[in-house]
């Protein structure tokens, strides 16, 4: 059975396709998460997604015609959790998170560089392959947890203040937060990274094109909100 799903994956060959299957993957994942973790799942979660997106960050791919790199998959689904940690818990729990993944991040970088520092034997056959992925410029780390820091914060706040807007509309708070501060997110990675190094057109427009992916990212998530609300519904146990 396992090798019938992985010939499959193997033999597309569109990247919008594997696209939106990492998504849904992604998407229920999280939901299963919550339901057999609760709350400590989804900070878990969080955790998890931002060290993930940022291994898959380095791999630059073609998607809906636009140039972009990979891990906004797992980028998008840290504001998935904020949200629903909002929702269930409130803002603070949801700002915990986020200091949970910006310490994530950190640690994550700290021990790479300290695992590459180690002089390989004659027996090694990676640490090639392994700097070339794990050596970032410090700008660049720099652009990416401070980008997931301030965005993320952002979106716990945005999302309590529409609440109180719009307090019977879920897909509102959910949608309006998470896109607003996915723009924000979006400009200041690709300022922290590139300001001065390529012209202010580039800028915004890698800044617009990387906001697209993640807009599609954001309106497929709304459902999964409704789900984890409605099994928190029915398992109060998971609010603890």
């Amino acid at each position: 059975m396992l090798d019938t799903v992985l010939d499959f994956l193997r033999s597309i060959k569109s990247n919008e396709l594997l696209f939106f299957i990492q998504l849904i993957i992604c998407l229920f994942a999280q939901v299963a998460v919550f339901r057999y973790f609760g709350r400590k799942g989804l900070f878990a979660w969080v955790a998890f997604a931002a060290v993930v997106c940022n291994i898959e960050v380095s791999k630059c791919v073609n998607l809906f015609g636009l140039s972009a790199t990979l891990g906004n998959i797992f980028y998008g689904s840290t504001f998935l959790a904020t949200d629903i940690m909002s929702e269930l818990h409130g803002g603070k729990e949801a700002r915990r998170s986020v200091l949970l993944g910006f310490a994530a991040n950190i640690l994550f970088f700290v021990m790479m560089w300290l695992g590459l520092m180690y002089i390989p034997n004659e027996f090694d056959v990676v640490n090639g392959a392994m700097h070339q992925v794990f050596v970032f410029l410090p700008r660049l780390i720099l652009a990416s947890v401070m980008a997931f820091l301030i965005s993320n914060t952002l979106d716990t706040y945005s999302y309590d203040l529409i609440r109180k807007w719009f307090p019977n509309q879920l897909w509102i708070r959910n949608n309006g937060s998470t896109m607003t501060s996915q723009l924000v997110d979006s400009f200041l990675w690709s300022f922290i990274a590139f300001a001065g190094v390529m012209p202010v057109h580039e800028l915004v427009e890698i800044s617009l094109t990387t906001y697209a992916i993640k807009v599609i990212v954001a309106a497929c998530d709304t459902p999964f909100l409704y789900m984890v609300r409605g099994i928190a519904a029915k398992h109060p146990e998971l609010n603890n």
